[in-house]
């Protein structure tokens, strides 16, 4: 790890801490694999505000196999998408059930066998089920790693090898939430607020608003 990403980390830690947080709300493993199927182009803070009645109405994996798909449709309309994640989310419990005895699995490519589980959702599950070390590139780590100067590359799963090879494998599950508080708070996709923050005298892309 070269000098300036460790500074960037020092920074980070200062403003973040190092506690290992989770901002979509569940309380069984398969939960949070169904809430993050929900959280694709649709925020944290909306599919928590669904899943709270939907896990409700459907207490147990199987429920969520047996459930009716136009109705399920209609549960989680408002996270945009529902078709897809509906069907998604109805065939990913029966796989969990038919293939994993239930169970939620911890390898990466078991998890990505699961219906609409791509590496961002399996990451997810790894970091917070399992406690794996895994970095997750949604779209504020995307864009917060390359403005830092951690990677040139633009395709999610060349970033996650590259930033894998760059971040010591201790830090990876925290860095995570660092880029995503980092990019939902200052910064944004379309103009990032330079003058505000904390990383300004050591980001290679102040000011910059690709």
């Amino acid at each position: 790890m070269n000098k300036k990403i460790g500074q960037q980390f020092e920074r980070l830690d200062e403003v973040y801490g190092k506690e290992l947080k989770i901002f979509l709300e569940y309380k069984k493993p398969y939960e949070l694999l169904i809430a993050t199927i929900l959280s694709a182009q649709c925020t944290d803070r909306r599919v928590n505000e669904v899943t709270k009645d939907l896990f409700v109405k459907y207490p147990t994996l199987q429920s969520f196999a047996d459930a009716d798909l136009r109705e399920l449709e209609q549960d989680i309309k408002t996270c945009g998408f529902f078709n897809m994640k509906a069907k998604h989310i109805k065939e990913a419990a029966k796989k969990l059930i038919s293939d994993f005895g239930g169970e939620v699995p911890s390898d990466i490519d078991e998890l990505t066998s699961l219906p609409g589980v791509g590496r961002k959702t399996a990451n997810v599950v790894r970091t917070h089920i399992f406690l794996i070390p895994s970095i997750v590139v949604d779209t504020h780590v995307k864009r917060v790693s390359g403005r830092l100067g951690w990677t040139k590359e633009t395709d999610p799963e060349k970033i996650e090898y590259d930033l894998m090879k760059k971040i010591p494998k201790e830090r990876w599950c925290l860095i995570n939430q660092d880029l995503i508080n980092l990019g939902r708070s200052i910064c944004h996709a379309r103009k990032a607020d330079c003058e505000n923050c904390f990383m300004t005298d050591i980001c290679p892309k102040c000011g910059v608003k690709s």
